[in-house]
């Protein structure tokens, strides 16, 4: 038996006829203005977007061929628990989870803060 097909983010891609997690047009809003400060800033150059059944995923990346530095997953089925939203690093490594997408965006914001030499 052959292993399932890898999307383009890393995660299992899923053949189901079934109703898939997206973002909304609010959460894409706000994900959509910080991936534009960043390009304006020169650090991110490329995204995706994966709806899956279980996950939404906004990846981000460096290079359009690498793999993503950080990606921004919406999993409604944690909504009770640890929280719809995380944002997850390049290592695998959950950065921030929480129920708001404002606040797990911030761990992200920080990075446009750089200290002036």
């Amino acid at each position: 038996m052959q292993p399932p097909p890898i999307t383009p983010i890393g995660l299992p891609f899923n053949d189901q006829t079934s109703e898939q997690v997206s973002f909304d047009r609010r959460e894409l809003q706000a994900i959509l203005a910080l991936y534009g400060r960043m390009v304006a800033m020169g650090e991110w150059r490329d995204y995706a977007i994966a709806a899956l059944r279980e996950v939404a995923v906004f990846s981000v990346f460096r290079r359009t061929a690498e793999f993503p530095l950080y990606r921004i997953e919406k999993r409604p089925k944690l909504r009770a628990k640890q929280g719809i939203y995380a944002v997850v690093g390049a290592d695998g490594q959950v950065l921030r989870r929480g129920h708001e997408l404002a606040a797990v965006l911030k761990v992200l914001e920080r990075k446009l803060i750089r200290p002036v030499e």
